[in-house]
């Protein structure tokens, strides 16, 4: 499971979206903790001690893991490791590089050019972790999943008021158009409360909070349309 600390060949196929809206916002939200806490081990982590941060507060991203049962193991696994191939490429755009294994994942300043380092060699972990259908399960069993397993914060739809002052934690005036805009803004806001720069636990906890309420909005309203 391996894999050199060499940038991703940006050629192969890029990440496959969730075909469940509920899942793609919670990947979009994983994506968010994962950098933060990456960046918050300046000598790496290993995979289940990642696992473990995103279990606990300020994100409880993911629920109760039956760390000793390797089926019910593996979709955290599987999507753990999609949620870090795909921040690996984000991470390639801007000069630095994701170092990916179980034992450690860090982030660190990238030696090479863009490009697998090997002429014609695809990264097949690349591929296979990028590959939702690799984990794709049927839409009930997801969605039970999601209540019970892969859950956050919010567990009911939001009303208006509470959108809304989610959207104003975040810095908006209003409620975006659009979830992207959402996490863009989340992402921003969780690099600014980093402990480097003045900001707390607390801070990020509210942030989360608010996020999981506008990531619920908008799965509402997709399932609407």
């Amino acid at each position: 499971m391996n894999n050199t600390p060499v940038s991703p060949d940006l050629s192969e196929p890029t990440p496959t979206k969730a075909s469940n809206p509920m899942l793609e916002q919670h990947i979009q939200h994983l994506l968010v903790a994962v950098e933060h806490e990456l960046r918050n081990s300046s000598f790496g982590i290993d995979e289940l001690n990642l696992i473990r941060k995103l279990q606990r507060p300020p994100w409880e991203l993911i629920g109760k893991v039956e760390f000793h049962d390797t089926q019910k193991l593996y979709p955290v696994h599987f999507l753990l490791f999609h949620v870090l191939y795909s921040l690996r490429d984000s991470l390639a755009q801007s000069g630095e590089n994701l170092y990916i294994s179980p034992m450690r994942i860090g982030i660190e300043r990238q030696d090479t050019v863009a490009g697998n380092g090997m002429p014609g060699k695809v990264d097949s972990l690349r591929s296979f972790y990028l590959d939702l259908s690799q984990y794709e399960l049927p839409e009930d069993v997801i969605n039970q999943m999601m209540d019970n397993f892969w859950s956050g914060n919010q567990t009911t739809d939001p009303d208006l008021p509470e959108t809304l002052q989610a959207a104003k934690v975040l810095g908006f005036d209003s409620v975006p158009d659009s979830f992207l805009t959402v996490k863009q803004a989340f992402r921003r806001a969780v690099m600014q409360a980093h402990p480097d720069r003045g900001g707390d636990t607390e801070a990020i906890q509210s942030l989360n909070e608010a996020f999981s309420v506008l990531k619920a909005h908008f799965t509402q309203t997709m399932e609407q349309t």
